[in-house]
């Protein structure tokens, strides 16, 4: 077959199409270790749920910063407290719209958190967003060093 413009030009457009197509694919590679911090985001949140001391205070640093979109702040005595007294129950929580990022030994965590709870004895519901920061210890171990939730623009 000859190569005629005619067959040059459809080469070309093919060759073109084919690298807009490949370029919109998603890359859906994950490291080890992100894949680690999904793992560890997920293990937090059934802690949560299930209000699981030995689960929250392994998960959790010890100079951990939980900051909630009120703005109010907790330690992790405060954090695995308000879990353990059933004060404030969890009774379902959905993660969407997750990002991992991690480099070397920190990872940033960001993700919508929506929960339905109890407190006091009143249903509730809320629907944030989350950033959190993980850390990476010397046992290889992820633990929660900081969160800050933040209200969701409108």
């Amino acid at each position: 077959m000859p190569l005629t413009r005619r067959y040059l030009v459809l080469a070309g457009m093919l060759a073109f199409a084919a690298s807009i197509f490949l370029s919109s694919l998603p890359v859906v590679a994950e490291s080890a270790d992100e894949a680690a911090v999904a793992k560890a985001v997920d293990a937090l949140n059934k802690a949560m749920l299930a209000a699981d001391k030995a689960a929250l205070e392994a998960l959790v640093a010890d100079k951990v910063s939980y900051g909630h979109s009120s703005g109010r702040l907790e330690t992790k005595a405060e954090l695995v407290q308000a879990f353990v007294s059933k004060k404030s129950v969890y009774k379902s929580i959905v993660i969407t719209n997750p990002s991992v990022a991690v480099t070397g030994n920190s990872a940033i965590v960001r993700h919508v958190f929506a929960v339905d709870f109890e407190s006091d004895g009143k249903p509730g519901s809320a629907k944030v967003g989350v950033m959190q920061v993980w850390q990476k210890q010397a046992d290889g171990r992820w633990q929660l060093f900081a969160r800050q939730a933040f209200q969701l623009a409108a």
